[in-house]
């Protein structure tokens, strides 16, 4: 057990890594225009979220059906999508045209590192014996 928990480990790395970007440079953010709150927000919806999934993930891997483990994936991406496409709206509507663009797509990218360090950890998890 003590094994599996290590593997939550890259997440919460990439998480606390990047808020300490996003904390301690605040001077570049405004140097180009990037809000930062966002970027905060985002890091710790887009951890959240994955963190959720993989808990989900792992305990379907332990399910001897494997349909179990596809739904798991598939139903924790789509959870994931919505979640993020609901915080975009909320933003959107809330900020108008006053919305940061690049903090956007800076969260798009952080969406797709995270999604990188969630596939990580599954095939890791997958690797195992008794997973």
């Amino acid at each position: 057990m003590q094994n599996k928990n290590k593997l939550i480990f890259p997440l919460v790395f990439l998480f606390l890594i990047l808020n300490a970007f996003l904390l301690t440079m605040p001077a570049f953010f405004e140097k180009h225009n990037i809000d930062r709150d966002v970027l905060i927000i985002a890091n710790t919806l887009l951890f959240l979220t994955n963190f959720a999934a993989f808990f989900l993930q792992r305990r379907a891997l332990q399910n001897k059906n494997p349909n179990v483990f596809v739904r798991s994936m598939m139903g924790s991406m789509m959870i994931k999508m919505l979640v993020i496409l609901g915080a975009f709206l909320i933003y959107v509507i809330a900020f108008g045209k006053t919305v940061n663009k690049p903090a956007i797509y800076i969260s798009l990218f952080l969406y797709l590192l995270y999604l990188a360090v969630e596939v990580m950890m599954v095939m890791k998890l997958n690797k195992q014996k008794n997973a």
